[in-house]
């Protein structure tokens, strides 16, 4: 019998994210560009596939033959045919959509596989009888032979997402292990060259005097004639005994369908920002240039308010297990203008509330660069998950000079936190009604706060490639009271300083930014919450932050003693770091259920919140700004290693703690999201007023109608 974490198991939860009536306001022009940023995303969003696994496009274009030649209900007729059960063709059912929701076959949610809950030989045996197979019978067993056998096996290694013997990553070679990221990783601070876009092949070589191939994501292959232009850094180059050959076209034929998309939203922009935008992103998508991407991020900043909101590209480092290459994503919203007041009014209080987190005022940015900051209803987001908010771009150096935006995906947050009172795992009783009611009010309150002031606080001392600083270098580091030692150096990043505790560690540090300030009046009442309602708003978002921190346990592998999913990490940072602030603030009490199986229950003393516990997270978050802003690698490791440790050596017994999570968690929802398409069949040029009446004047369509 396969482990219930690597199965999805029938009855997981499925929420439509609608957003059909936001669609429906815009203008026809509006509905257009967003019609073909969508295909640009969706077409970019299968890139995902191939950064996920070796199998993981098998999967995907096997599913897509199985339900184009049949649909679910005449391909559940024939199952029945060949010995499935209506449960295991409900499991073959829920896995396809696991694979299209994830894209791929490891969860975006923790990096752990998943595989079909049906046998192995059933699966085949549908897959032979079915339309088709009979229409290609070769390409449909070609696929099988690719991906029959991987997407069943659960070896110790295939089991999660890692580098080396610790998991599998299609971001490096098979042979690549952790000290070929960080030659690799030097190598490409050396050259100006951004891992972002990047995949990383050991080709050939000795352990002496390896070779390796640096992919970079294009449209352009890297024998186009057009690879001379200046931002163009193929090549093969000599660095610490091991040779590196740079190459573009990684994912081609993908990134020309972004790219024509693209061409095609642009014919619709609605300003010369949004223009510029787009031409220095199909600049990026054509040539693999990260510069271009910058500068196209820098015009998207400049696009405040926009109706219709997106960004793409490699953008998130969680699942390269480096902590350097960005994962493949877009997304196309709609602004939800509502909550977006809210939003507004918390940017214009910034100024005021970002003095009052714990570090002095040379560890906080010089001006503070007020972000757009929207809460929007998502249309598509093309990827390996959807998240709650966002805060972008990535950038360090624009982040500190340009600014960012913060984005709140409202349609999200609607569905994938309402909780049923039975399926309330490790809380007392007499709390639950009280997380039920005020879990989305806070929750919204903690995601303004963690995108706007967590993410879009803090500093970093860097220098120049000149020899300047951007900071006073009588600075005092307020952890030991010295003068400043360490900063980033040109060409320096955050992600390529901390690797691979970058990304979990800056969640924490926006966390815990939520949690210091989620009790501020201001902020509760630009929220609609005073009184008694504004404590209990608090309440629950410290009681979520500490059970969120029980139940990221089940994203911890014992076996490499290794975290697979940062959010979740950073949580069970902060709850073990209130843990230890004592005096009975915080408690967790391993039991038995009523089922007599292995149980929990959590407390938070809530008249502690303002003294005990903000006393703790004040002086943990100081720590993460510290070394964060001063480039302080190994302080930063061993702080945040340190409460990232999992064992049963203490007074918690955490692992067999993470046993009764693993018994008693719940399946993450999956996500359905619209799709938009032009009717009719485009054959020939014609004026768009005549495929929709009375359509604003833009340029030649094809239309089938004339």
């Amino acid at each position: 019998m396969v482990d219930s974490q690597y199965i999805l198991p029938n009855d997981v939860g499925i929420s439509l994210l609608d957003c059909q009536g936001a669609f429906r306001l815009l203008s026809k022009r509006e509905k257009l560009y967003a019609h073909y940023l969508s295909r640009a995303s969706w077409y970019g969003g299968l890139v995902v596939l191939l950064q996920t696994s070796i199998e993981s496009p098998a999967i995907y274009v096997l599913l897509q033959k199985l339900f184009r030649a049949q649909g679910p209900s005449e391909l559940g007729g024939l199952a029945a045919t060949v010995g499935l059960t209506p449960e295991e063709y409900q499991a073959l059912l829920v896995y396809a959509a696991g694979v299209y929701s994830n894209m791929g076959n490891y969860k975006s949610f923790g990096d752990t596989k998943f595989v079909p809950n049906l046998p192995q030989e059933k699966l085949k045996a549908l897959v032979w009888k079915s339309a088709a197979y009979q229409q290609k019978r070769e390409e449909v067993e070609s696929l099988w032979k690719v991906c029959g056998q991987l997407m069943y096996s659960l070896d110790d290694r295939q089991k999660q997402l890692g580098l080396g013997a610790k998991g599998i990553s299609t971001y490096f070679s098979g042979n690549c292990e952790l000290k070929d990221a960080e030659l690799a990783q030097k190598f490409l601070d050396s050259k100006g060259i951004s891992a972002y876009n990047t995949r990383l092949f050991k080709t050939a070589g000795t352990d002496d005097k390896p070779l390796y191939e640096v992919r970079q994501a294009s449209a352009i292959m890297d024998d186009d004639p057009s690879k001379s232009e200046q931002d163009n850094k193929c090549g093969v180059y000599q660095f610490d005994g091991a040779t590196f050959r740079v190459v573009r076209g990684d994912y081609s034929p993908l990134m020309q369908k972004v790219v024509e998309n693209l061409e095609k939203a642009k014919s619709h922009a609605a300003t010369p920002t949004v223009t510029a935008m787009l031409e220095q992103y199909i600049q990026s998508f054509n040539t693999g240039s990260i510069e271009a991407h910058k500068e196209g991020s820098k015009h998207w900043i400049k696009d405040v308010g926009p109706i219709v909101e997106s960004y793409i590209g490699f953008i998130e480092s969680y699942r390269d297990p480096y902590g350097s290459r960005g994962e493949f994503e877009g997304f196309v919203a709609v602004v939800n203008k509502d909550m977006s007041a809210k939003f507004a009014q918390l940017v214009e209080s910034a100024e005021r509330l970002l003095p009052k987190l714990p570090w002095p005022k040379e560890f906080e940015k010089d001006i503070f660069l007020k972000p757009d900051f929207t809460s929007l209803d998502v249309l598509t987001f093309a990827g390996s998950g959807i998240p709650a908010g966002i805060n972008i771009p990535n950038y360090d150096d624009i982040r500190q000079t340009v600014g960012f935006k913060n984005v709140s995906l409202g349609n999200v947050l609607a569905v994938a936190y309402s909780t049923q009172k039975e399926k309330l795992t490790f809380l007392q009783e007499e709390d639950k009604d009280l997380y039920i009611k005020w879990r989305n009010p806070s929750f919204e309150v903690q995601v303004g706060l963690h995108e706007l002031l967590g993410h879009g606080s803090g500093k970093l001392f860097v220098q120049d490639k000149q020899g300047k600083f951007n900071f006073d270098s009588s600075v005092v580091n307020p952890e030991t009271g010295e003068m400043i030692k360490s900063w980033y150096n040109h060409g320096e990043t955050w992600d390529s300083k901390f690797s691979t505790v970058a990304s979990s560690y800056e969640e924490c540090r926006a966390e815990c930014v939520g949690m210091y300030l989620c009790s501020n009046r201001e902020v509760l009442k630009i929220f609609g919450h005073d009184g008694t309602d504004a404590d209990n708003v608090t309440y629950v978002n410290w009681l979520t932050m500490v059970r969120a921190g029980v139940l990221g346990l089940e994203f911890y592998t014992p076996e490499s003693q290794k975290w697979r999913q940062a959010h979740m990490q950073a949580r069970f940072v902060i709850l073990r770091v209130l843990l230890e602030a004592g005096q009975g603030f915080v408690t967790v009490q391993q039991t038995t259920g009523a089922d007599g199986k292995p149980d929990a229950v959590i407390t938070l003393d809530r008249s502690k919140i303002a003294t005990v516990g903000m006393a703790a997270i004040k002086t943990f978050l100081r720590k993460l700004q510290v070394y964060k802003t001063t480039a302080d690698v190994e302080s930063g490791r061993a702080l945040y290693s340190s409460y990232s440790e999992v064992t049963d050596s203490d007074p918690y017994r955490f692992l067999t703690l993470r046993d009764t999570v693993l018994l008693r968690k719940e399946a993450k929802k999956m996500f359905v999201q619209a799709n938009t398409r032009i009717e009719g069949t485009l054959s020939h040029e014609c004026s768009i007023t005549e495929l929709i009446p009375n359509a604003p004047a833009v340029p030649p369509y094809k239309c089938s109608r004339c």
